[in-house]
């Protein structure tokens, strides 16, 4: 048997905020319960055959920056963290999809329904936006979020009414919630690994993403893993939360642009049907994403000139 010494991986950053609550939204919040490997155990899992503290500092960084920028993601399975953290069930409806994760969360049928639920200030309510159909655009004014918000006290405040008053006339509980909003909170335990983790962070702290879960993951990202493995949040950021990705396509137009062949650039666009013959542009969001990208490098779209969306 061996008895050579070993060592937990752990993080003194991460160790030194376990259990602390960071508040998120007007009542919810999130905080470690406990977590398992460092980013020494990436790097331990990568060099299988090393020993702990056989390579520089600077080494492992290098490391773990190849890993991430070419994608080896089994070495980043060796992390796992579990979080409790509670937030609004119309959040928790995205979260819960991301099934990589184990979960167990405060069940209305064996207990009462948490008393909060989330509520959004006069200035908070948000337009639907018009090029994308399942996300909002700017805020509303705040002379009709007033009467959004006062309206959605009332309705908050009757509901709490009527759920209390049939557990008061013995209604089960798993039916007296049946009316409760979705804005109520909920509680859960949820482990992840680090490589599944990422993931999420890179969909919700993205600007698509829904406000409220953006907030859940910035907090995550920002006040846990960046203690937690430092390393590999750095890499994380410069390789995927704030990289640019370009397809086959947009390379090609990136490359005639800088070359100074627009009318190369405008004949890929239009033969990708990103632009229509007769010059005018339809709807397309590939077009967007990639216009979006050429103005971050300062280059202008030569199908923009003189033309107006349908």
């Amino acid at each position: 048997m061996n008895h050579e010494p070993f060592a937990r991986a752990s993080s003194q950053e991460l160790d030194s905020i376990l259990g602390v609550q960071f508040k998120v939204l007007d009542d919810g919040f999130v905080r470690v319960v406990d977590y398992m490997g460092s980013d020494a155990s990436i790097v331990q899992a990568a060099r299988v055959s090393y020993g702990a503290g056989t390579k520089a500092v600077h080494e492992d960084k290098g490391l773990i920056r190849y890993l991430m920028r070419h994608r080896h993601t089994t070495p980043f399975e060796m992390c796992e963290i579990k979080l409790h953290i509670r937030v609004p069930m119309d959040c928790w409806r995205q979260w819960i999809r991301h099934r990589t994760a184990s979960v167990n969360e405060y069940s209305t049928r064996y207990s009462l329904a948490i008393d909060r639920a989330q509520r959004t200030e006069a200035t908070d309510w948000r337009s639907q936006s018009i090029g994308n159909r399942q996300g909002s655009s700017v805020q509303l004014p705040s002379s009709v979020g007033v009467d959004l918000t006062t309206k959605e006290l009332a309705l908050h405040t009757l509901a709490r009414e009527v759920y209390e008053e049939r557990i008061k006339q013995g209604v089960a509980r798993e039916q007296a919630r049946k009316d409760l909003p979705l804005a109520t909170y909920t509680e859960a335990y949820w482990k992840i690994d680090l490589h599944n983790l990422l993931h999420f962070l890179a969909l919700r702290m993205d600007a698509h993403a829904q406000h409220e879960i953006r907030q859940y993951a910035t907090a995550i990202g920002s006040e846990f893993v960046k203690r937690w493995c430092p390393l590999t949040w750095s890499a994380f950021v410069d390789y995927r939360l704030e990289a640019t990705t370009l397809s086959k396509l947009e390379s090609l137009i990136l490359k005639a642009l800088v070359s100074g062949n627009s009318a190369e650039a405008l004949h890929l666009a239009t033969d990708a049907g990103l632009v229509r013959p007769d010059g005018s542009l339809p709807r397309s969001r590939e077009r967007e994403d990639l216009e979006k990208t050429l103005t971050s490098f300062g280059l202008s779209q030569p199908w923009r000139t003189g033309n107006t969306n349908d």
